[in-house]
C-alpha cells in the first residue's frame, strides 16, 4: 500500500500544474492519465526532428506577465506570430479580418473605404435582434465576409446550419482596419522551442506518474492496474465532471475533433502553419503543417486535416457546448460538486469551460492558491 497526499487524474497542463505546485510544497502525489502519454491536449511528438502538435495546433500567448515567466521556467519559447490563411473557393484571405482580407476582397486600399463597404452591407439586412447565429455575423460584418469566411466554416465546426446555431455564440467578430496579420493581441506569444511535452515532462519530473490509467477503475478497486494497492486523502479530477456522477442528470454535450496526419516527401506543402478552409464542401476545417510552428528547414514535412465532429461516449471530448441548456446541466453537477468534500474539479472537462492555455494557468494556480 502506497499512500498519496493527492491523486490528480490527468496529466495535462491543469493537471500537472497542481502536481508541480503540490511537490513544491512537500506533498506527495500521484498522477495517472488515461491516455499513453503525458500532457493531454498539448503533447507533442517528434516525429523526423518534426514537433508534431497531435492533438492540433497549440500556440502560447497571453498578455499576462506573470503567466508568461511562469510557463518560460520549463521551455524556450521562439518568436512564432500566429498568422493563420482562409482558403475559400480558389481564394486566399488573411485572418484575422484585417485590411489585407478586405483589400483582396474588395479590391480596395484606405480603412474608411472597407468601413463603407460592411457599413452599407450591413444595412441592407437591418437586422435589430438577430435570431440566429446568420442573422448575427451579418448584422456584424455584412454579406461578404460572413459568405466567404464565417459561413462554411462555422457550420462545419458545429455540425449544422448557422440558421440553426444560436446567436451568441458569436458575441463579436474581431475586424481590424489595419494591414496586421498576427491573430493575437496579447503581448507574449510563441512556441516551446522542442514541443510542449517538455513542460509537462519537467512539471512531473520526481512525482510518480501512471500514465494508461483509468481513475474509475482504481476508485472500485483500490488497485492500479500494475496490483499496486493506493489510497490519497484528496482527489484532483480533471475529467468530464458529468462522468464522474455517471451522468446521473443526463451527459453534457461536446465537440470532438478527428485528425488525418500525414508525411509527405516535400520539404513545403502550404507555407504556413494554419491554412482554414472555409467551404462547408470542404470536408475538413483547417490544415496543420508543424514544422512551421518553429520555422523548419527538414526534406519532408508532416500535415494534419481537423475534422470537427458530434462527440459520443468513447470518443475524446473537446470543446464544452455551452448553450444555455447544457449551462444549465452543468450548474446540477456544479452543485453535486461543490458536496464532494475530498475532490477538486479544475479543467475544461472537469469545469465544462473553453480555456486557452494561458487562461488554464491561470486557473490552476488559483486553484493551487485556494488549496494551500
Amino acid at each position: 500500500m502506497k499512500h498519496y497526499d493527492y491523486l490528480v487524474v490527468g496529466a495535462g497542463l491543469f493537471g500537472a500544474t497542481f502536481a508541480y505546485e503540490a511537490k513544491k510544497r512537500g506533498k506527495e502525489v500521484l498522477v495517472i492519465d488515461k491516455r499513453d502519454h503525458i500532457a493531454g491536449n498539448i503533447y507533442t511528438k517528434e516525429v523526423d526532428g518534426i514537433n508534431v502538435h497531435v492533438y492540433g495546433a497549440h500556440i502560447f500567448h497571453t498578455s499576462d506577465k506573470a503567466i508568461w515567466e511562469y510557463i518560460n521556467q520549463f521551455a524556450e519559447f521562439n518568436n512564432y506570430i500566429n498568422s493563420p490563411i482562409a482558403v475559400y473557393k480558389d481564394e486566399l484571405y488573411n485572418l484575422p479580418f484585417n485590411m489585407n482580407t478586405f483589400s483582396k476582397m474588395w479590391g480596395i486600399r484606405t480603412p474608411q473605404e472597407a468601413k463603407d463597404i460592411i457599413e452599407k452591407q450591413k444595412a441592407e439586412y437591418d437586422i435589430d435582434e438577430p435570431k440566429n447565429l446568420e442573422e448575427q455575423a451579418l448584422s456584424l460584418a455584412g454579406k461578404d465576409v460572413y459568405e466567404k469566411l464565417v459561413k462554411g466554416y462555422t457550420e462545419k465546426q458545429w455540425g449544422r446550419d448557422c440558421t440553426e446555431l444560436p446567436a451568441f455564440i458569436i458575441k463579436r467578430l474581431p475586424m481590424r482596419f489595419t494591414y496586421d496579420n498576427n491573430y493575437f493581441n496579447d503581448r507574449f506569444q510563441g512556441i516551446p522551442m522542442g514541443g510542449y511535452t517538455q513542460i509537462v515532462e519537467k512539471m512531473l519530473d520526481g512525482i510518480d506518474v501512471v500514465t494508461g490509467e483509468d481513475f474509475f477503475d482504481l476508485k472500485k478497486s483500490g488497485k492500479l492496474s500494475d496490483g499496486t494497492e493506493v489510497s490519497y486523502d484528496r482527489i484532483l479530477f480533471t475529467g468530464q465532471i458529468d462522468e464522474y456522477f455517471d451522468s446521473k442528470f443526463g451527459p453534457l454535450e461536446y465537440r470532438s475533433v478527428r485528425f488525418e496526419t500525414e508525411k509527405l516527401d516535400m520539404e513545403n506543402y502550404q507555407g504556413n502553419a494554419v491554412v482554414n478552409y472555409t467551404e462547408r464542401e470542404v470536408p475538413y476545417t483547417r490544415i496543420i503543417e508543424h514544422k512551421h510552428f518553429e520555422f523548419g528547414k527538414q526534406p519532408t514535412t508532416i500535415i494534419s486535416r481537423e475534422y470537427s465532429s458530434e462527440w459520443k461516449p468513447g470518443v475524446e471530448p473537446y470543446y464544452p457546448v455551452n448553450n444555455e441548456k447544457n449551462n444549465a446541466l452543468y450548474e446540477k453537477y456544479a452543485e453535486l460538486a461543490a458536496k464532494e468534500g475530498n475532490v477538486i474539479f479544475g479543467g475544461r472537462l472537469g469545469q465544462y469551460k473553453y480555456y486557452d492555455m494561458d487562461k488554464v494557468l491561470m486557473a490552476a494556480l488559483e486553484c493551487v492558491k485556494e488549496e494551500f
